[in-house]
């Protein structure tokens, strides 16, 4: 009789530097049983984003992973059997899991981004690349940054997953949009798919002459991917009340180690904050957790943009379960070229497409549009 395995890679060591493929370690456990109130789920797609290098190596929003354990990644999974009144056999559902081929959730899950169903027709690559990355470019402009037509607005990494979805909502509410990026074909994107308004190559030209340039009436909106020195040319380069929203800073996570208060490491110290004071300005941070309550509003209205060909979601989709760890790397090894997924196998069991569900969407599509589009 063949024993059902659940493949699984699992956090074998906190990472120094880049991550290495040393750092994790292939395993094969047991199938997992459910009980009642829970789920067991199959993973089809794995999201993979910078905070992952937090994730393995500190204590911050989110307890570090436990080494020994397997690493930790938004999904989107389909339930193949259910014990639970919340989750049905067939649903898709998406939140953060981790990389293995089978899963159990629960009806009590109160984690920073718990299980939730999705309806059954929506793309399902897609809906990947818009729930978190999508997600965040959309609520840490427009409800952190607060663009206004004629505004400039400066992103970092704006060929990333992320930032290629910042510039294009930015141009959509009227701003003027500098993007920074590396190498000539990411900049070629910017200019000719995302219409950035002026490209930035961080790889081949003098960064703070460029910012200078670029925005010569200062930054109004800096939506900053990068951190480090890029932040240092943002800051210097301010117009008065302009808004800095600190997203991420994939510059700097290779140099975060399991002790975030060593002295010894090589994090760069941004050195410009006190322009901060003289243009007025404000630096914020923010956790895509923070709007939680919003996240039925910014999909619909991004899957709505999608759908009309006002933005476009690049999506870099490797397969294979044996090249999760490679398909991490690639992330920050600047190879992704947008999103960056992997497909591990398609839906077991037919998909719930209600049709009444589908009408609802479609309709809460609209009523969002006219209200906050």
């Amino acid at each position: 009789m063949t024993v059902a395995i659940n493949r699984q890679w699992l956090l074998k060591q906190r990472p120094v530097g880049a991550f290495k493929d040393s750092d994790f370690e292939y395993h094969e456990a047991p199938m997992p049983t459910i009980s009642k109130g829970q789920a067991l789920v199959k993973t089809l797609y794995l999201s993979f984003d910078p905070t992952q290098r937090i994730w393995a190596a500190v204590d911050s929003y989110i307890p570090a992973i436990p080494l020994g354990m397997p690493m930790q990644a938004l999904t989107i999974s389909q339930v193949i059997e259910s014990k639970s009144k919340k989750y049905k056999a067939g649903d898709i559902v998406s939140g953060l899991m981790t990389w293995q081929e089978y899963a159990v959730i629960s009806e009590k899950d109160n984690s920073v981004l718990p299980p939730i169903v999705m309806p059954g027709f929506l793309d399902l690559q897609l809906t990947l690349a818009l729930l978190l990355t999508g997600l965040t470019a959309y609520f840490g402009l427009l409800e952190v940054g607060k663009p206004r037509p004629g505004d400039t607005v400066l992103v970092s990494g704006a060929a990333g997953a992320t930032g290629s979805m910042v510039v294009q909502i930015a141009k959509l509410k009227g701003a003027r949009v500098v993007g920074i990026a590396g190498g000539p074909d990411k900049c070629l994107w910017l200019k000719e798919v995302a219409k950035v308004d002026e490209v930035i190559d961080y790889k081949n030209e003098d960064l703070r002459v460029r910012v200078a340039e670029t925005c010569p009436n200062g930054i109004d909106v800096f939506f900053d991917n990068v951190g480090g020195e890029t932040l240092d040319a943002a800051l210097i380069n301010l117009a008065h009340g302009a808004r800095v929203v600190i997203c991420g800073a994939i510059s700097q996570y290779n140099n975060i180690s399991s002790n975030i208060n060593d002295r010894e490491n090589d994090s760069y110290g941004v050195k410009a904050t006190v322009m901060l004071i003289s243009s007025s300005a404000r630096m914020q941070g923010f956790l895509i957790s923070d709007f939680k309550n919003q996240f039925n509003e910014g999909l619909m209205l991004l899957t709505k943009w999608v759908e009309e060909g006002k933005i476009v979601q690049q999506i870099d989709c490797q397969q294979g379960f044996e090249n999760i760890p490679s398909t991490l790397q690639r992330l920050f090894l600047g190879e992704n070229k947008g999103k960056q997924i992997l497909k591990l196998s398609d839906p077991a069991l037919p998909l719930n497409t209600n049709p009444l569900m589908r009408l609802a969407f479609g309709l809460m599509k609209a009523f969002v549009s006219w209200r906050k589009g």
